[in-house]
């Protein structure tokens, strides 16, 4: 089971969305991260079949995807950002919506449902209207969706945007229970919800894949290093403006800073432990789009 980039390219008008894109894919989960604008949604569009490259191809066991057609949709599941339904159906009418676009029988449709909507979580609510539905369980509910025909490709594209933390753990958790048989696509701006799932974990910007790697390989293959350092307040913009900075904390004496630096930024600068987060803080010169973490 192999699903293969090879040179892949696309191109609207003057934006290269995606610019000459390389990679295998087999079992697991994959993490797609950079920020907002990087050309992870177009690459996925392109995946999952919706548009063509405009240069290279997708293949599917070394078939190309847009050859196969059906059979490859048939292998798909597919999450977008902002999911589409009907708000006025109930999570099980909805479902069976879908089933009937996806073409599963209304015998088998009805037992997968069920299977599904107790595997997410959201069973008891079965007979609630979507549009009263908070926005952790309406996610609950499209992971099932694009679960009905048991896909061998599940695509997600920012599946956490919008979710509190606690939801967004649970929804970790799911994914990951979920890639056991399966090659699983994450693609995120926010580093928790690919850290500590993804096997591998794919940088990208400006339309290119530049780091590919896992977490670990990742944080042991920055030359800069990661410092905690307490500094008065009046020369937090200096270090600031002269440093890649994470963190900024007030405590008693100062402020404490975590930043990026290829020697100690001060005397009494401690050496600390490189996390995703601060690769993401180097190679994209901004905070991960993670509004919980602490700034």
């Amino acid at each position: 089971m192999e699903l293969r980039f090879k040179g892949v390219s696309k191109q609207y008008g003057d934006v290269l969305a995606v610019d000459n894109v390389s990679y295998s894919m087999e079992t697991g989960v994959y993490g797609l991260l950079g920020v907002n604008g990087a050309g992870k949604t177009t690459l996925m569009t392109m995946l999952c079949a919706v548009t063509r490259p405009t240069a290279g191809e997708i293949t599917w066991d070394g078939k190309d995807i847009f050859r196969l057609g059906e059979r490859y949709r048939d292998l798909l599941g597919y999450l977008p950002q902002n999911f589409g339904f009907y708000p006025d159906l109930s999570v099980s009418d909805y479902m069976m919506y879908i089933a009937s676009i996806k073409g599963i029988r209304p015998d088998t449709a009805k037992k997968r449902i069920k299977e599904l909507l107790e595997m997410v979580g959201v069973s008891k609510y079965k007979g609630r209207k979507m549009k009263t539905l908070s926005g952790g369980m309406a996610r609950r509910v499209g992971i099932a969706q694009a679960m009905l025909n048991d896909p061998k490709i599940l695509v997600l594209d920012e599946p956490t945007a919008g979710l509190d933390p606690n939801e967004r753990i649970r929804f970790r958790n799911l994914i990951s229970g979920l890639a056991e048989d399966r090659l699983v696509l994450l693609s995120t701006h926010i580093v928790s919800d690919v850290e500590f799932i993804a096997e591998q974990i794919i940088l990208m910007k400006d339309g290119k894949f530049f780091f590919t790697g896992t977490s670990e390989e990742l944080t042991s293959g920055m030359e800069e290093g990661v410092w905690s350092c307490t500094v008065p307040s009046d020369k937090v913009n200096q270090y600031m403006q002269k440093y890649p900075v994470g963190n900024v904390k007030h405590v008693s004496g100062g402020v404490e800073l975590r930043l990026l630096s290829k020697t100690p930024p001060s005397e009494n600068a401690v050496r600390e432990e490189a996390t995703l987060e601060d690769v993401f803080l180097l190679y994209f010169g901004e905070k991960a789009g993670d509004e919980d973490a602490e700034i």
